[in-house]
């Protein structure tokens, strides 16, 4: 039997004695890793507890590119703390301005065949290039820093055959938002997507990585593409041929399932307020007025997609009702947009061209005006995200964007007429002066440490009994953004647990910090896929400081899962979905276990609540159960 590209990726990196079959555990051997600094800070604090002197990967990369927008002395001093840490350990430096971190990795540092782990849920970018590349928990990345394994349930493999080839004005944004449509934003839970068919070879490695970026949005652990000759020459045009290697799935290769997707039937998509799979044709909503364009993230940021907007704008000046802002996603496109003359059109057209950085796909500048429509390439259109509460945000490709710029008002694209023609130049910028080499022996370099950076809390082992007052019910799709928003005023506080919990779930209760701290013991009920979107484990560790001890949901997002478990929350799981009925929005009232830990050992509770007894479930592995029993992860590192 053979192997398909993911689990040839899989079985390189394990021992070779490990079950592979779907939901068990592997230890995945990570080559690479890569933190940002929203979520970086607390990684390096959690690898400096480890105690171990040095990064044990082949490369780790530390990027600072979401707070960038220094308001004040917490984002600067930060900075320092990480340019600090990075030359003690032994890590890569990518300063702010030279990009965002995936799409910096993925024309840098991503090489076919290895591993990947980073603190960020759109890691997976890098898959467009045959690399396993994993989102998690930055105390998962400190771990992988340390040359601990990354243990992840085995997922299940699902072939993406895609064939024909994209019809004009439409583009690979449309052929995730086309999957989001079919499976949902659950519809990759506990799954690896692999992309084949005779329509990759349509694809760019950029336009892979658009897809594989929005992975995350389906739930996915990981998306990849196969290497092959489009990979070789993404690597040639910046510099990098040499790391080049071929990775294609066996003839017979099994897979789990399969979606078909024929490329050529597709037509231009537009995600709606407030969910990446609220999927539906441009035409459909076109005339719906707008206020912003903003252009650019890790989704859309390349020099492939700013050539294409430059060619739809070259010559015309958005209207004064629109606000319309590009970011770019690494310096080498803005240096490549402005040798070719792209830059010069996007500027006369009345684009405010941004720094390269995160900015505004996490609530950092351009927030939309109060009830205001925006139109992003980003990745995740969460409601609140953008800073603005009531804002509506859709999701769509470049093309749509810039055409919806043009006139003020969603558009299909389509009815601009002929598409521009472009030329794809024969090297792209590959200045790596912006990112510091840590030196040889860093042992004698200390680490800046700025006030805004407290110590990190220690939490106490499981306890037997728990009585804990219900704080919240919630329902389904439930973000780690209604957890712990992000945004200007709330991501410079990353490194201060106690300050950033007092903003925790401030979307949804503004009194739920202060309710939590006076509980002592608190709990959260929930719906399906608890704990969506961004790796940040703040979404873990600020209601585990404010007393929370277990959450209650019919089913949990991957990556916040774990993050709950590293922290000592119990993700528990009603064992009939139908008992969530039981806890109607509102409710109060007590949750009370009993004997805990023999019930983690056999993995089924039974919880005494106000609404009766309720029947729970927490399958767990003996590593989980050990993490859980010592309190934490780092708990039981220590103990090692």
């Amino acid at each position: 039997m053979g192997y398909s590209c993911a689990q040839k990726l899989i079985r390189s990196h394990c021992a070779p004695a490990t079950d592979f079959r779907p939901g068990g555990e592997i230890p995945l051997r990570i080559d690479q890793t890569l933190t940002q600094d929203a979520t970086g800070t607390m990684a390096f604090l959690e690898f400096e507890a480890m105690g171990v002197p040095g990064v044990r990967t082949e490369l780790s990369v530390s990027y600072i590119d979401h707070n960038t927008l220094q308001t004040g002395f917490e984002n600067a001093d930060d900075h320092a703390f990480l340019a600090s840490a990075a030359a003690k350990y032994g890590v890569r430096l990518s300063r702010a301005g030279n990009g965002i971190c995936h799409f910096v990795h993925l024309e840098r540092f991503a090489v076919p065949g290895r591993t990947l782990l980073g603190s960020d849920s759109h890691t997976p970018t890098c898959g467009g290039l045959g690399m396993l590349a994993i989102g998690a928990g930055g105390l998962d990345v400190a771990m992988a820093m340390g040359g601990y394994p990354f243990v992840v349930r085995m997922p299940r493999i699902v072939r993406v055959l895609l064939t024909g080839s994209l019809p004009p004005w439409c583009s690979a944004k449309d052929i995730v938002l086309e999957l989001l449509h079919r499976l949902s934003t659950s519809g990759g839970v506990g799954k690896i997507f692999e992309y084949a068919g005779p329509g990759i070879a349509t694809l760019s490695v950029y336009e892979r990585g658009t897809i594989t970026n929005m992975g995350a949005e389906l739930g996915a652990t990981s998306s990849v593409f196969p290497s092959d000759e489009r990979t070789r020459e993404f690597l040639k045009i910046h510099d990098r041929e040499r790391d080049y290697a071929p990775l294609e799935a066996d003839p017979d290769a099994t897979y789990d399932d399969t979606v078909e997707l024929d490329l050529s039937k597709l037509e231009p998509l537009v995600a709606l307020p407030h969910s990446p799979d609220a999927v539906v044709p441009v035409r459909e909503v076109a005339g719906t007025p707008l206020d912003q364009v903003f252009i650019g993230s890790c989704t859309n940021g390349s020099y492939l997609d700013m050539a294409r907007v430059a060619a739809i704008l070259r010559g015309k000046v958005v209207p004064p009702n629109i606000s319309l802002c590009i970011a770019p996603g690494s310096r080498s496109t803005v240096v490549q947009l402005s040798r070719g003359g792209e830059l010069a059109d996007l500027a006369e057209s009345g684009a405010r061209i941004l720094e390269s950085a995160c900015g505004p796909c996490v609530g950092i500048g351009q927030a939309p005006r109060s009830g205001g429509a925006s139109l992003r390439t980003s990745n995740r259109n969460f409601e609140g995200r953008t800073g603005t509460k009531d804002a509506r945000v859709y999701l769509a490709s470049a093309e749509t964007a810039a055409a919806s710029a043009l006139r003020g008002c969603i558009v299909d694209p389509r009815t601009l007429g002929e598409f521009p023609s472009l030329t794809w130049p024969e090297s792209l910028p590959s200045d790596d002066r912006m990112i510091v080499m840590p030196p040889e022996d860093g042992s004698r370099v200390d680490i800046v440490r700025g006030p805004n950076i407290a110590p990190l809390p220690v939490f106490p082992p499981l306890w037997d009994d728990l009585d804990a007052e219900i704080l919240l019910v919630l329902g389904d799709d439930v973000t780690t953004d209604h957890i712990m928003p992000a945004g200007a005023k709330i991501l410079p506080l990353r490194s201060n647990i106690p300050e950033i919990s007092k903003h925790c779930f401030e979307l949804v209760d503004p009194t739920f910090p202060a309710r939590a701290r006076e509980s002592g013991a608190g709990a959260i009920v929930a719906g399906d896929n608890y704990g969506q979107g961004s790796s940040r484990e703040h979404a873990a560790l600020a209601p585990r400081y404010l007393g929370v001890r277990a959450v209650v949901a019919k089913s949990f997002a991957r990556i916040h899962r774990q993050n709950l478990v590293n922290f000592g929350i119990l993700p528990l799981q009603f064992d009939d979905p139908a008992a969530y009925a039981l806890f109607p929005p509102g409710m109060g009232g007590r949750i009370r276990l009993r004997g805990m830990r023999r019930a983690l050992e056999l993995g089924r509770f039974e919880a005494e609540s106000d609404a009766g007894t309720v029947r729970l479930v927490c399958p767990l592995s003996e590593r989980e159960r050990g993490i859980l029993l010592a309190g934490g992860l780092l708990n039981l590192a220590a103990k090692r």
